[in-house]
């Protein structure tokens, strides 16, 4: 039995308290996790970034996408910011540490994109100033904070926020936050890419052509000898 007051207990009791809350949450993971799986299965990007444990835990979520959860399954795309390392360290340098998301969100997302921004206090200027490119690329801004209100809750589109004064509290939820989006992508993906392929434009025919009989891949070469016989390499 642990002592009353101790280290152990306390932590504990903390995160027994944010998980009170944290479970209302459910519908908001299940969202988001669903809206992950069809951007993604269509072809769009998630983009995260964080600072120090929140950089760790967003590398996390990239691996998990990149890589898989439970089953095998196609990669999907998924890039943790802080973990190009020259480009933060170069941007840095030369534009000031405020800029070292916000450009590689300028480089790297498109409209329709997701970005992803984990913080304990929801104050870092750098995720804000992500934020406000990420906004202004087109691409739909999340955020994985503490307690709201913060400035980078209100500065994106939609915000989990756990309700914990302890940052140790929260980044573990943020942990939670992690492995149930991908829970909740890998049960959505099926229908996802499903929807995808239905969606995608029918190959155009080559001017003056009309296709007929299945798509050749590979190098098709036509020997012009007068016969009309074609050779396929």
């Amino acid at each position: 039995m642990m002592p009353a007051g101790s280290l152990l207990d306390t932590h504990l009791t903390n995160l027994a308290a944010a998980l009170v809350p944290y479970r209302r949450c459910e519908s908001q993971l299940a969202r988001w996790g669903a809206e992950l799986a069809h951007r993604l299965a269509g072809g769009g990007r998630l983009l995260v970034a964080g600072n120090g444990g929140s950089a760790a835990e967003a590398q996390h979520l990239t691996a998990e996408l990149v890589g898989k959860l439970h089953h095998d399954r196609q990669p999907l795309s998924a890039i943790a910011l802080h973990a190009e390392t020259s480009a933060v360290t170069a941007i840095a340098n030369d534009y000031g540490y405020a800029d070292v998301y916000a450009r590689q969100v300028r480089a790297h997302g498109r409209p329709g994109d997701i970005l992803l921004l984990l913080s304990t206090s929801g104050t870092s200027a750098n995720l804000l100033t992500a934020a406000h490119a990420a906004r202004d690329g087109g691409l739909t801004t999340w955020a994985l904070t503490g307690p709201a209100p913060n400035p980078l809750a209100d500065a994106c589109a939609d915000a989990l926020a756990v309700a914990s004064p302890d940052s140790q509290v929260v980044q573990e939820l943020h942990l939670v936050t992690s492995h149930l989006l991908c829970e909740y992508l890998e049960q959505e993906l099926p229908a996802a890419l499903a929807a995808s392929t239905r969606h995608e434009p029918a190959e155009p025919a080559p001017a003056g052509r009309v296709p007929s009989g299945p798509v050749r891949t590979g190098v098709e070469v036509v020997l012009d000898g007068g016969t009309g016989q074609q050779v396929d390499a």
